[in-house]
Formats: structure tokens, sequence, C-alpha cells
């Protein structure tokens, strides 16, 4: 199994939501499954779309395709559908996935201090 690919029980669960099915009107989509194993392995890898790997089609493609079903709903979707029946499995935040700086934990701020001019040197 690589990386960031689904494993076959989360995609049963998610697959009958997304567009593109027989059941759809329309085009059938070509390969759902590595369309969205493509779009989290962007997100979890933290690259740019332009460097997702060959083996998930050309990334302007991938993106394109991911526009359209922001803008459509399917995300939205799919997260509220997962939401619903959430074991919160990954609800649980701690110090070792958020980082605050200093200030926002209550550290005292250090204040400017005012430089006095130096004096000038007297030459003997």
């Amino acid at each position: 199994m690589k990386r960031y690919a689904l494993r076959h029980d989360q995609w049963e669960r998610i697959k009958d939501l997304l567009p593109g099915s027989k059941r759809h009107v329309g085009c059938t989509a070509k390969d759902n499954r590595l369309f969205v194993e493509a779009v989290l392995y962007r997100y979890r890898a933290g690259i740019p779309w332009r460097d997702l790997p060959e083996r998930f089609g050309d990334w302007k493609n991938v993106h394109r395709r991911w526009s359209r079903w922001a803008i459509s709903g399917v995300w939205e979707k799919i997260f509220k559908y997962l939401a619903a029946d959430a074991d919160n499995e990954y609800g649980m935040i701690d110090s070792t996935i958020v980082r605050a700086h200093q200030h926002s934990a209550g550290a005292i701020k250090k204040r400017k201090t005012k430089i006095k001019p130096l004096e000038k040197v007297k030459e003997d």
C-alpha cells in the first residue's frame, strides 16, 4: 500500500458519494479513487499542485477537477457524511500537531530599549 493511499474500507465509505459513477447523469469518471488519492497526497505531503507525482496524471487536470468538485459541493457532502459518523480518531489535537507563537502562551514580550548615543571619543 502506498503511503497516502486510501484503504479499501475508507474507499468503500465514500465511493457512492462521488460524481462520475454509472448512476450519475453525464460522463463516467475515469478513476475517482486515483483522483481522491491525488488530492489526499497533495494535502498530506503539503506540496503545490504542480509537484504531484506523475502517477496521478497531469497536475492541471487534477486541480481543475478538484476545483469543480469544490464549487459543486462534492467535498462538502463527503465531509458532512464522514463527520456524521465520526469516531474522533483524528479529532484529538495536541501541541505536537499545532504550534503556537510564544506570545500566544502569555510569555513576557521583549520591550525595545532606547539606545543612548555614544559619547564622542576625545582625541588625546
